[in-house]
């Protein structure tokens, strides 16, 4: 919600000056040190969970057939080698010596094999490791994963003004069964979201840091402000979100739609203390800067994740700029012809990466379209194996099923229903900021329906599902920053709603935990997890 200032005058009216500040920028709880033991245990127990059985199974499986082998090659060349037929078994055998020819192709940006790559380095220089392991491919995305979920709890802390609805938020996450499984295999998508989390959370406190500096002036009694001052939350939402498009294309509906949201919040502050020309200062001394220390800082940050394509000769399409140059170019100096030709090159193996995404329509079983996602209607089998093993039952399975825990989805679907009614009815920023989050993770898939999609694709959107859950909780109980007074009665209905929540999620991921883990259970014990044929066999039929 939005209060306008007085019409602008030289002494805006002392009673309202003197309330701009809890408008504005709402106190944190004291004392912070809750919050902050509960985002960190928290922080720990998803690391734990997700560490655990991780070497579960013991080999190359789903896309670890790409980024486990890229994140392997980046720290041996400096970009992606091409690898020989039978890699994936001497991965899983522990000898790292399986390349052959040269530069691989590939589709994805190089961050998240280089981050992939440090965790196999780590984990080969612990006590008792040698060669390659499938916990050291894996061991980044679980510390990523354990990461994002304390990136959580201190956002929805920061929105709520409320420690129990942080960790809530926190809790929720680590039992998301999306989220652990992309926590436990070498792919991309978990530090996707991980970047995308922190370029919010750091919008989230440089709005904070504005309208401190905005209610402090009024206070005093100031005219209108002009200049903000430096902005280095928003510099830093502006690298990070940079390094999320380091690893996955997507992220680039979330940088055009935060820098949308962040110029949007100073809009909105500034007309809560209204002077004359209000637009107009708003565009100079926020919109413009605000696209620099975004976007700017974002490509700036996205080039350099290329760095190691850019330190070597041998990486695709490296020498295309100087074996294509133009007449122009031959001219100039060669300090002028390296980097030159080198972002040419860059700009040229772009091209072929859209071609390759705009174009992929492969048929596939658990290929699904954006609206499954929400209600997880058709998740990916990421493994599956009924080989005989010592189960008790005289049939097996072992599966990985990338599935988001339907107690944290279906519930999503609702909350995120009721934030937008709230924002439609209240213009509550918070409910607003999340609706965006979701709507950036999802709704530009729709644009999108020949190609070839999975549901873990909305990885980046649960973080902001989750926000709608415990914002939802927080009306439901009226604490932290949302309905002003609730009878007894209606509290201790809310705070029932609260525990009941919470109760679903634990026992909903603790039942499904098996299949989300290679976790060996018996053939029946399996199928009693698997609520839907989609499940099993996805869009493919039995």
């Amino acid at each position: 919600m939005t209060t306008t200032a007085p019409e602008a005058s030289a002494d805006p009216d002392p009673s309202w000056r003197a309330s701009v500040r809890s408008r504005l920028v709402p106190p944190m709880p004291s004392p912070a040190w809750p919050g902050w033991v509960g985002a960190v245990a928290l922080a720990l127990f998803a690391g734990a969970l997700r560490v655990i059985g991780l070497g579960r199974p013991g080999q190359i499986y789903f896309d670890e057939t790409y980024y486990a082998k890229n994140a392997l090659s980046m720290w041996v060349f400096g970009y992606e080698h091409e690898s020989l037929e039978n890699a994936d078994e001497m991965l899983a055998r522990g000898n790292g010596d399986i390349w052959s020819g040269g530069a691989d192709f590939v589709v994805h940006p190089p961050l998240s094999k280089w981050l992939i790559g440090a965790g196999d380095q780590l984990w080969s220089l612990l006590p008792g490791t040698a060669g390659v392991d499938p916990e050291g491919w894996r061991l980044a995305s679980a510390v990523f994963g354990a990461l994002s979920v304390l990136l959580l709890v201190r956002i929805a802390h920061r929105l709520t003004r409320s420690w129990l609805l942080g960790c809530a938020a926190g809790l929720i996450m680590a039992l998301d069964g999306l989220h652990f499984t992309l926590s436990r295999i070498a792919m991309v998508d978990i530090f996707l979201t991980f970047f995308i989390l922190a370029g919010f959370g750091c919008l989230v406190l440089d709005r904070d840091r504005a309208r401190e500096r905005l209610a402090a002036h009024a206070e005093r009694g100031g005219g209108a402000l002009n200049w903000l001052g430096m902005r280095w939350w928003r510099i830093a939402a502006g690298l990070f979100l940079g390094l999320a498009v380091g690893c996955k294309w997507s992220a680039l509906f979330y940088l055009a739609a935060f820098g949308l949201l962040t110029v949007a919040w100073d809009y909105g502050a500034r007309r809560s203390v209204a002077h004359d020309r209000t637009a107009l200062r708003w565009f100079a001394f926020d919109a413009v800067p605000a696209f620099f220390q975004t976007v700017g800082v974002a490509v700036v940050t996205y080039v350099a994740t290329w760095s190691g394509w850019f330190a070597t000769a041998g990486g695709y399409a490296r020498g295309w700029g100087a074996a294509h140059m133009p007449g122009w170019l031959e001219n100039t100096p060669g300090l002028v012809q390296a980097p030159v030709n080198g972002l040419r090159s860059l700009a040229h193996y772009h091209s072929q990466m859209y071609s390759f995404h705009s174009g992929l329509s492969k048929s596939h079983d658990y290929a699904s379209q954006p609206w499954e996602w929400p209600v997880m209607r058709t998740p990916v089998a990421f493994f599956y194996s009924d080989q005989p093993s010592d189960c008790g039952a005289a049939d097996c399975s072992t599966t990985i099923l990338s599935l988001g825990t339907p107690a944290v989805w279906w519930l999503g679907c609702v909350a995120v229903v009721v934030m937008l009614g709230w924002w439609l009815t209240y213009r509550d920023w918070r409910a607003g900021a999340v609706l965006l989050g979701v709507a950036a993770g999802w709704l530009p898939w729709f644009a999108y329906p020949e190609r070839t999609m999975f549901a873990f694709y909305a990885l980046p959107a649960l973080p902001f599902v989750v926000l709608a859950i415990v914002l939802a909780l927080g009306l439901a109980l009226g604490a932290g920053e949302t309905r002003p007074e609730y009878s007894p009665w209606a509290r201790v209905a809310g705070g029932v709603g609260f525990g009941v929540v919470l109760l679903l999620v634990v026992a909903n991921f603790a039942y499904l935990y098996p299949v989300l883990s290679a976790e060996t259970i018996p053939y029946d014990s399996w199928a009693q997890r698997m609520w839907f044929d989609t499940w099993i066999y996805g869009n493919g039929g039995g």
